[in-house]
């Protein structure tokens, strides 16, 4: 019997679970679920996770790190707190919240964090690592504001039915961060 060599799979069922919880949410997934859209053996599940948990954990922790990971970058490339500050709105304006599978994502993870706290770690490292990404150029106390505004103005932007007003976004963010 020769084993079939397959590196990749256990990324490819954290993938395949974040596809299935964007779809199904955090009740709609199981095993199951995952291996069929991982195209996986189902015992692949038990192999690489000790659990349901251990494969949600994984898979909201990828997710978390690489929105993180996207928004420190935009923090990064910004050459100074004006043009951070112009970042933000842009940011908030088009791209936080834009793809309804990151609003979805999201939600699910908060949802989970607020009903279980073995969760909590995941969502406090992830907003940790935003107001880091803020602090390159505001203080701390107005980072933690700026990253509640982002996530706030953000959520009101995707559930709005109506057209987003990008002015009050924009005073919004030169209000909180003291430009406006």
């Amino acid at each position: 019997m020769t084993r079939r060599h397959d590196p990749d799979r256990r990324d490819r069922i954290v993938d395949a679970c974040l596809d299935v919880l964007a779809a199904e949410g955090v009740a709609g997934t199981s095993h199951r679920k995952v291996a069929a859209a991982a195209d996986v053996p189902l015992g692949s599940m038990t192999y690489h996770f000790d659990g349901l948990d251990d494969l949600l954990r994984a898979a909201f922790d990828r997710y978390a790190r690489a929105f993180g990971e996207r928004f420190d970058a935009l923090m990064a490339a910004a050459p100074d707190r004006a043009a951070a500050v112009d970042a933000l709105v842009a940011y908030i304006r088009g791209e936080v919240m834009a793809d309804p599978r990151d609003l979805v994502l999201s939600h699910e993870l908060y949802t989970l964090a607020a009903r279980d706290p073995r969760y909590r770690d995941l969502t406090t490292a992830w907003m940790a690592r935003s107001r880091a990404s803020l602090e390159r150029w505001f203080d701390p106390t107005t980072a933690r504001a700026l990253d509640a505004l982002v996530e706030g103005l953000g959520i009101h932007r995707a559930l709005d039915t109506g057209p987003g007003d990008d002015a009050a976004v924009e005073a919004g963010v030169r209000r909180v961060a003291g430009t406006g």
